[in-house]
């Protein structure tokens, strides 16, 4: 079988590092990005099946822009993305669209840090079956 490739967009090193562990533990192959820079870069080279995106990284949209910079590039536009969010807690803003409503940030799921390992990889199982 062949491990699938999730990049993890994290300007937390201790997030990067608990997400990987937990990934790693279900064979999936993991890159890691410490901000949206080095994310680009590494998503245009390596081609991740599935992005984990902080929607803060060294500044309030930087998660918020590459989720949508990716969206509208043909290369990447099917892309699972899940966003990780710290942000409802502190601000009480909730990113997540109400009742079917129109989504601004065209994302496939959103996780609430501090993340449960069980729904990471629930929500992971679900955008991305196994390549056999």
């Amino acid at each position: 079988m062949e491990n699938m490739k999730i990049m993890v967009v994290d300007d937390d090193p201790g997030i990067r590092d608990s997400l990987q562990t937990i990934l790693e533990g279900r064979q999936y192959t993991v890159l890691t990005a410490a901000d949206r820079t080095e994310g680009m870069d590494k998503i245009k080279r390596e081609r991740p099946d599935l992005l984990i995106l902080d929607i803060m990284l060294s500044s309030w949209l930087d998660g918020l822009d590459m989720s949508k910079k990716l969206r509208k590039d043909p290369e990447f536009h099917s892309m699972p993305i899940i966003m990780l969010t710290g942000v409802k807690e502190k601000t009480i803003f909730d990113f997540r669209p109400k009742d079917g409503g129109p989504n601004w940030c065209s994302v496939d799921a959103y996780l609430d840090k501090p993340v449960a390992p069980a729904a990471l990889l629930a929500e992971v199982e679900r955008l991305l079956p196994r390549k056999a």
